[in-house]
């Protein structure tokens, strides 16, 4: 890391606002949290409780994380010393336009601005600002605390400084950067996640399959493949040592031919009230409290096996 990070602003305390306030306060981090909800205190509270156990699972030491913490007022405040602001904020440009310029007037001129947009570019809510060289989307997965993955998007007017100091801002907290090259709706993460998304609620709506069955199929194949190579290296190793090439040039048409026959599901009202109230009949015998904690421990029990994994297979290379 070439730069010391002391200060974080967190603006926006919903899911995402409240994961990373846990982060970075494990991280060593002062943490600046502001958002107009009335049960903020209680909030914030919360989430250290409930993540503190996680984090001290992955090494970090959250004895002193809670003490790290301070409530802003407003946002002004919040921003008023940071070295990092990280936005999270609703999916609206007109709301971001509106924040960022009040970040770029309020936060120091070496704070980086980041935000958590899951879907809304930079350059579309920067385009009238004088300074958007250190703004620059940093989106996360959820929960952020647990999920490496950040996805680094510059906008068209983003300094090249502000992408490598986002980028090692992000190791810093632990967490997995990759920097993309061109701005798209979506970014990548959220866009593949949408194309299995759009055919699983296709499945689901032709009555191929339910909810619940449709996510066993998926944990049981390709989320275990994808959670260690990915659909690259995936497919890359299914054309056995004829590699990729093998893979396209024997598989890969009759793998293309559905493309043309994959789903569209119509999701109007009628269609969409059938695919919640099915969702609901799988899992809404449990409470969400019950069904994110299932899902971080298994999260950080995959983690934790991929890093011993990670650390054998280095050894055996040394």
């Amino acid at each position: 890391m070439t730069e010391s990070f002391t200060t974080a602003a967190v603006v926006g305390a919903g899911t995402i606002g409240l994961s990373w306030t846990a982060l970075f306060a494990a991280h060593g981090l002062t943490v600046r949290v502001s958002d107009p909800r009335p049960d903020l205190a209680e909030a914030v509270d919360t989430a250290l409780a409930e993540s503190a156990p996680q984090l001290a699972q992955q090494g970090l030491d959250v004895r002193d994380m809670a003490g790290r913490v301070h409530l802003a007022p407003d946002v002004a405040e919040a921003v008023r010393d940071a070295d990092i602001v990280q936005e999270n904020g609703p999916e609206n440009v007109g709301f971001k336009r509106e924040l960022f310029t009040t970040l770029v007037h309020e936060a120091p001129a070496h704070a980086l601005l980041l935000s958590s947009s899951s879907a809304i570019c930079a350059t579309a809510f920067t385009d009238e600002l004088e300074d958007a060289a250190r703004i620059l989307i940093g989106h996360p997965f959820n929960p952020p605390h647990l999920v490496p993955l950040v996805e680094v998007v510059p906008g068209e007017r983003t300094g090249a400084d502000s992408v490598a100091r986002a980028v090692d801002f992000y190791r810093f907290v632990g967490r997995v950067p990759v920097v993309e090259r061109k701005e798209i709706p979506g970014f990548v993460g959220n866009r593949l996640q949408n194309a299995l998304s759009r055919e699983a609620i296709y499945l689901v709506e032709q009555g191929v399959i339910g909810p619940d069955e449709l996510d066993t199929v998926v944990v049981n194949s390709l989320g275990l493949r994808w959670a260690t190579v990915g659909p690259f290296l995936g497919a890359h190793l299914g054309g056995g040592p004829g590699g990729y090439r093998h893979m396209a040039e024997h598989i890969g048409m009759s793998m293309q031919a559905m493309w043309d026959v994959l789903g569209h599901p119509e999701q109007g009202p009628e269609q969409r009230e059938r695919l919640i109230q099915a969702v609901e009949n799988s899992y809404g015998s449990r409470s969400y409290g019950e069904l994110a904690q299932e899902r971080d421990r298994k999260q950080l029990a995959v983690l934790s096996a991929l890093d011993n994994a990670s650390r054998n297979v280095e050894e055996t290379r040394s």
